[in-house]
């Protein structure tokens, strides 16, 4: 005969479970959304990236794309990143640390960028995610609580900066991408226009003597501080500390910063830990 209190268990265990089901539903999202592009990308042709392929380039672009490596092997349409660091709201919060997956596809440009961090004691998970040149940014609290719910034009065109911004650090073999216009400046700079559907933005990438990357500079970005109103601000991600990587020299520290009139506020710290090109599987 069942008692009362087995009844009372078993549904504190439905209710747990129940609980614990949804609190993984945004990584269920991100992981769904990423098998859609691996589909999408594990079969098409990924023939050598050339010297012909990048003459066209800025002489500063050409040799940061040496110097990481990408010249005679095969062309990049989709990666797998795993980052960790620190973030925080504005300058009057405390730093908290963050884990990041992240895959982006080339082919229809998507970045599905997934956050886990923990603040004050209440751990958060995020998906970032930007398609069909149309960006959101849901956070929950446990996984279970909305506590942003961001679109809109403003955040279309700051991601597709930010989608600009990851082939420059993270997958530079895109940069033959046609969908990048280049115009030269100087010996250790050049401008980036890209354009993706209707959206147009544009960053200025600058070089040191070795070929590396070390900054990126945007005016296209929006700061929005309560997610209700919009500034345009200059968004600038200094890259330092390059290793190898799977055969390739990359920056595996940057970091974001706004840069205000009255002064920088850096708001993220990144450590990229693993970077893997045209991925066949869900990992």
């Amino acid at each position: 005969m069942i008692n009362k209190y087995t009844i009372i268990i078993f549904l504190v265990i439905i209710g747990f479970s129940t609980l614990l089901y949804y609190s993984h539903k945004l990584y269920r999202e991100y992981r769904s959304d990423a098998l859609t592009g691996l589909e999408r990308t594990k079969n098409l042709d990924n023939s050598l990236l050339l010297d012909k392929d990048i003459a066209h380039l800025p002489e500063p672009v050409q040799k940061y794309l040496r110097y990481v490596g990408v010249v005679g092997k095969p062309k990049v349409f989709n990666l797998k990143a795993v980052i960790d660091g620190n973030m925080k709201m504005d300058d009057k919060k405390e730093w908290f640390d963050v884990q990041v997956e992240q895959y982006s596809f080339f082919d229809k440009l998507t970045r599905l960028f997934f956050i886990r961090a923990n603040m004050s004691g209440i751990p958060i998970s995020g998906l970032h995610s930007y398609q069909d040149a149309k960006a959101i940014m849901l956070i929950k609290l446990a996984g279970l609580i909305p506590v942003v719910d961001g679109k809109g034009r403003e955040m279309n065109q700051g991601e597709t900066v930010t989608v600009l911004n990851d082939m420059c650090i993270l997958a530079p073999a895109t940069l033959i991408d046609p969908k990048i216009q280049w115009e030269p400046i100087d010996t250790l700079s050049a401008k980036a226009i890209f354009t993706d559907q209707e959206i147009t933005v544009s960053a200025r990438l600058y070089f040191n003597e070795k070929g590396q990357l070390i900054n990126f500079v945007s005016d296209d970005r929006f700061y929005s501080p309560t997610g209700r109103t919009f500034d345009k601000v200059r968004w600038s991600t200094p890259v330092s500390d390059y290793k190898n990587i799977n055969g390739f020299n990359l920056p595996t520290y940057g970091e974001a910063i706004w840069n205000f009139p009255d002064g920088d506020m850096s708001y993220a710290r990144f450590n990229i830990r693993k970077i893997e090109y045209n991925c066949k599987t869900l990992q």
